[in-house]
């Protein structure tokens, strides 16, 4: 049987059912209490009925924030170093190669 998380609306809250926490519960391999079910049922609700009340604020004149640290990225150009040794003498050193790369033992 498949289940389909409905939300309903109406003006004052957000109505989450049994039905709805058990199919969230199930989607995130979740085993709830009853009791456990009923508390998420109303905080669900509540989150829900938060993010409605955000969505009708005006905002028609804030540019977004993308970022609030400050922080930026650092960019350098890539150079590169000879150290005066070639690909073909760095192969040789190594324990094993194949194809012109260096082999290594699988990492899982």
């Amino acid at each position: 049987m498949q289940f389909y998380l409905v939300l309903r609306y109406n003006c004052f809250m957000t109505e989450i059912t049994r039905v709805d926490v058990l199919h969230l519960a199930q989607l995130s391999s979740l085993e709830l209490t009853e009791g456990e079910i009923e508390k998420l049922r109303v905080d669900i609700g509540n989150i829900l009925g938060y993010v409605q009340q955000l969505g009708q604020l005006d905002t028609s004149g804030i540019e977004p924030t993308y970022q609030v640290t400050g922080l930026e990225n650092v960019w350098r150009e890539d150079k590169i170093i000879d150290y005066g040794i070639t690909r073909e003498q760095l192969l040789q050193r190594a324990p094993e190669s194949t194809a012109n790369q260096v082999k290594v033992p699988k990492v899982l």
